[in-house]
């Protein structure tokens, strides 16, 4: 059996985000990571080929478990996520910076083939409707995410969440009547 890797790419991972935390996220790259973890270079690039799969990693690793219902929760992650990494938050999502998955690619995409089953069976509708719902409350949440994230609104998690409540409604019973 081969021995247990001293540096895992979770590690990797949480060391980025400090670095990104410290210093902003145009800081991360193979040397500050492995400097914050006292390693040298190779773990963090046998983890991972380039910095931006760990940029993007470090995003995707990090959202907190939805609550108070699926859709709810996801808008909410997002949303928050704007508020605690803004910096990060505008390189991914506003920057051009993960344009090969557009909203509308990402849809389709197998990664979010598990979320749109819950919310499914959840709402009891087709794949095609829960698509909508999902898209609807996407576009919402990143409206809110992105002007949080640029300073021009203050967060107030109980306004916001009843507001992505009530757009979950109206998605629903937009995408109900499509039937």
């Amino acid at each position: 059996m081969p021995p247990k890797a001293k540096v895992t790419k979770d590690m990797i991972i949480d060391a980025a985000f400090e670095v990104a935390r410290e210093s902003g996220v145009e800081n991360i790259n193979a040397r500050t990571v492995a400097k914050k973890l006292n390693c040298s270079t190779q773990p963090v690039m046998y983890h991972f080929e380039t910095i931006e799969e760990l940029k993007k990693a470090k995003y995707l690793m990090n959202i907190k478990e939805p609550q108070e219902g699926i859709m709810l929760g996801i808008g909410l992650n997002y949303i928050r996520f704007a508020i605690e990494e803004p910096k990060l938050f505008r390189l991914l999502f506003q920057s051009g910076f993960a344009t090969e998955n557009s909203l509308l690619e990402m849809i389709d995409s197998e990664e979010l083939i598990p979320i749109l089953s819950v919310m499914q069976e959840a709402m009891e509708m087709s794949i095609e409707q829960t698509k909508k719902v999902f898209l609807t409350i996407a576009l919402f949440a990143h409206g809110y995410a992105s002007i949080i994230a640029n300073n021009l609104l203050e967060y107030d998690e109980e306004l916001i969440a009843s507001h992505l409540e009530q757009t979950y409604k109206g998605a629903v019973l937009a995408a109900q009547e499509d039937i």
